[in-house]
């Protein structure tokens, strides 16, 4: 007989699927609570549990190494994420020490058999022998460095902490990094949009919505499952951050749009930002291509520019585009493809996929993006650069290169989004814009205007 589906056993399927399939939680996690039919309060409790279980993944690691009697990386996978799943339980959810450790221990025997219920029933309970503090002090007191301690502290690895602490001392906010890092760890509120010529978010106030405090077309729901609108279905609402929105906004600025003008999203998926252009476009009288090379996300910004059967959707290599398009397009969305890491609090799984080593590679991918893109925009168009990152090889240091090597011109986005959407609180001694989530509620997406 098989078992019952409970939380705690949608949480696992997720954990497993996250670190044997590579899967993404913000995916695979909607198909398993839609199959599991749970009660409302049961599935935010497995999101809850699963989403934060990945996010504190190194430091229960570290703390189940301190009482298992064989290395954590020893640990089968799939019984490991079972005793994760014990460890937050205990340590940073509400729930009662035996409790914790019981519905744990079930899960294990059901899953991975009998003889290894005694093992994981030991590491919990020695594990609930300190509370979340004094496990947090007392790994943190076997580290050497500021940074290391950090990234006990906060579940960072550390070339994460050091990338983040480079980007915040370009600001001159070096000292607020452990407010970056702990927002990382807080689940983020869930953002919707309201496309516009489509659908208003002023319908949605009168049942608790909040508008956000810089997109006008953005707001966010009290309470409830946004799949569960109809405007999310027939995609007139996206869920879309606040940090997404205003970059996709960013591309109307720098000078008046005029009718006829053609437009470029190079790298389009999974369409959240092609859908928001593709809008602006149709309400200025403008022409979008939404590019995207790999099959699976194209197949996402078709399902997602389905009210704009008018946007022309193309498959090429981005780097490709300069070549055969040269000096063909007003306006280009360049979203690069990037490590990702001004939205680690969103995809919890995001700071273990990447490492150190992939950012040679990463940043070669984005100037050949940024080179194509260049050739492809007219002379007088405005090229809009973007990344869900802050760290600097990825941003400010690409917009270096491209100016000491390209006959453009950065222009003060800054000055124009300050004007635009944020009333001036931007910094103003930067034409560049790197937004930062604990400063500004948004993914820490960066944006480059510049010109041809």
């Amino acid at each position: 007989m098989r078992a019952a589906i409970t939380a705690r056993s949608v949480a696992l399927d997720v954990l497993n699927k996250v670190y044997r399939d590579d899967a993404y939680a913000n995916l695979v996690m909607p198909a398993l609570l839609s199959q599991a039919r749970l009660p409302e309060r049961d599935s935010a409790f497995a999101q809850e549990l699963a989403f934060s279980t990945i996010r504190w993944q190194l430091t229960y690691d570290l703390i189940i190494d301190e009482v298992s009697s064989r290395p954590v990386s020893e640990i089968e996978i799939g019984l490991r994420n079972g005793i994760r799943l014990g460890v937050h339980q205990l340590l940073q959810m509400r729930v009662p020490p035996h409790a914790a450790i019981n519905e744990t221990v079930n899960l294990i025997r059901q899953n991975f058999g009998e003889k290894v219920v005694g093992f994981a029933n030991g590491v919990l309970r020695r594990i609930s022998e300190k509370d979340f503090a004094d496990w947090v002090a007392f790994i943190e007191s076997k580290q050497q460095s500021p940074t290391a301690k950090l990234s006990v502290r906060y579940s960072h690895p550390e070339w994460i902490v050091r990338a983040l602490q480079q980007s915040l001392k370009s600001d001159g906010i070096e000292d607020s990094i452990e407010s970056l890092l702990a927002v990382n760890n807080i689940p983020a509120l869930v953002t919707l949009i309201a496309l516009p010529g489509l659908s208003n978010r002023k319908d949605f106030l009168r049942d608790g919505a909040e508008v956000t405090p810089v997109s006008p077309y953005g707001f966010t729901l009290a309470s409830g499952d946004p799949s569960s609108l109809d405007e999310i279905r027939i995609g007139e609402v996206r869920v879309q951050d606040e940090g997404s929105q205003i970059a996709a906004l960013a591309l109307g600025l720098g000078k008046e749009i005029e009718s006829g003008e053609q437009w470029l999203d190079m790298c389009a998926g999974p369409g959240g930002k092609a859908a928001l252009l593709a809008a602006m476009a149709k309400n200025s009288g403008a022409k979008l291509t939404a590019n995207e090379l790999q099959p699976h996300r194209l197949e996402l910004v078709k399902k997602a520019l389905r009210p704009f059967p008018e946007v022309t959707l193309t498959g090429s290599d981005g780097r490709t585009i300069g070549g055969l398009h040269p000096n063909h397009f007003d306006r280009i969305l360049l979203d690069a493809p990037c490590t990702g890491l001004g939205a680690l609090r969103r995809r919890p799984e995001a700071r273990w996929r990447k490492s150190a080593e992939d950012l040679k590679e990463l940043s070669e991918l984005q100037y050949g993006l940024f080179e194509s893109a260049y050739a492809a925009l007219k002379p007088g168009g405005l090229l809009l650069y973007v990344t869900c990152s802050p760290h600097l090889s990825e941003t400010t240091a690409l917009i270096s290169k491209a100016a000491k090597n390209m006959d453009l011109q950065v222009l003060d986005l800054s000055k124009m989004l300050n004007d635009e959407y944020f009333d001036g609180v931007l910094p103003v001694n930067r034409k560049t814009v790197q937004l930062y989530t604990h400063r500004d509620g948004t993914d820490c997406m960066f944006m480059a205007l510049v010109t041809k």
